[in-house]
């Protein structure tokens, strides 16, 4: 039994064996989280995804028989957080569920059942006896259907998405498992989840803020109880809601024949120099959400790739579509490459790395077949340049 504060407990699944979540690779897995609040009307908050449903049962009876539990929030309807709802409801048919107007439209459409269903808006309560709970919706963060619980008498926030890690660990607070392992996993959640809805952070922010907060308790990852975390972690998506960026370079390629590889590093060498952070990243090498977790904090990105067939190399254009969905803010770039017989493929490169919403700081760099040693000298110019962008305050 793990216990989050007096008759509050942690009953969610521990999924070790996760590796790729939506495309995002998770090396360390995940949690999918559930809580149970033990009052005169005892509160499950969230499922879990249904393969976790045993776990998630035996768990909330160590607490509490199922089939008292009067009430069921679900801040979110994805299937990672409803998975197990049906069957949590064989056990507590007379429970109400608890959840966003759009979740209602979602629970339809997931499930097509009619449950008994009770709609949360921002600020409404719910008392459950002698603790009460009250909501906030955060529509996209990450779904229309988002919202957040706030148990008023514990102060504790039900987080949802929001602050939250694919991390799994035996460890349920972020302070046992070790805050860098935590924060850089919480970096990486943000970034490929939650960045494109910067704006609607810092709304969720605005009131979230004015909040006297014990504890965070996100739907996946480990719990936020210190409040030097707590603090950190909210100043972080203030500072990550608002694109802000740190004076970092990356340089990102891959290639067919080392050309394109001459040319990165060549880049990497003329800006590699008086302190400046630079990192050279081949596509090969990493996956892209690690790649993406780079990206959150850096102020200028470096794209090359070869031609193939008179378009770009089949992972750079991968990278650039999944890049297109996250839409990183106040960045600038820079492309580069190497070409046979037809340079027209680059302007992909460009379109594609401006329609992620970066803004290209000069022309690209572009030579047919093997780039000379004149062709890398003349690299300096744009990594001067760049060097400049990077030590403006």
């Amino acid at each position: 039994m793990i216990t989050v504060k007096e008759n509050i407990y942690w009953v969610g699944h521990v999924d070790l064996s996760l590796r790729n979540f939506h495309g995002y690779s998770t090396p360390y897995g995940t949690t999918y989280n559930a809580y149970v609040v033990l009052d005169e009307k005892p509160t499950l908050i969230d499922t879990v995804k249904d393969y976790g449903f045993e776990e998630m049962l035996w768990r909330i009876k160590k607490v509490i028989h199922p089939t008292k539990i009067q009430y069921i929030i679900l801040n979110h309807t994805e299937m990672d957080h409803s998975g197990s709802i049906e069957k949590i409801l064989d056990f507590c048919p007379q429970a109400e569920i608890i959840c966003s107007p759009k979740g209602q439209e979602s629970l339809k459409k997931h499930f097509g059942k009619s449950w008994k269903l009770k709609l949360a808006q921002t600020g409404s309560t719910l008392p459950i006896g002698k603790k009460a709970f009250k909501f906030f919706l955060t529509p996209m963060v990450h779904w229309p259907d988002s919202m957040v619980s706030y148990l008023e008498t514990d102060k504790i926030l039900f987080s949802n998405d929001a602050f939250g890690q694919h991390y799994a660990s035996p460890e349920r607070f972020a302070d046992e498992a070790g805050e860098d392992i935590v924060f850089k996993e919480a970096a990486k959640y943000y970034a490929n989840i939650v960045m494109p809805y910067g704006e609607q952070v810092l709304k969720a922010l605005e009131f979230l803020q004015s909040l006297p907060l014990d504890k965070i308790c996100p739907s996946h990852g480990v719990i936020w109880r210190q409040k030097q975390d707590i603090e950190t972690i909210i100043d972080l998506y203030n500072r990550w809601g608002s694109h802000r960026t740190e004076q970092k370079a990356l340089i990102i390629y891959d290639t067919m024949w080392h050309s394109t590889e001459k040319i990165a590093k060549k880049l990497y060498e003329f800006i590699d120099t008086e302190n400046i952070p630079v990192r050279l990243i081949n596509l090969k090498d990493e996956h892209i959400s690690d790649i993406v977790a780079e990206i959150l904090f850096a102020k200028v990105i470096l794209l090359g790739s070869p031609i193939l067939n008179n378009r770009i190399f089949p992972s750079v254009a991968g990278f650039l579509a999944y890049l297109k969905g996250l839409k990183p803010k106040n960045r600038l770039g820079f492309t580069f490459g190497s070409y046979g017989w037809s340079n027209s493929g680059f302007k992909e490169l460009e379109d594609s790395l401006k329609e992620s919403g970066i803004e290209l700081i000069s022309e690209g760099a572009y030579f047919r077949y093997v780039p000379t040693q004149d062709d890398l000298a003349g690299l300096e110019k744009v990594a001067v340049k760049i060097k400049g962008l990077l030590k403006e305050d």
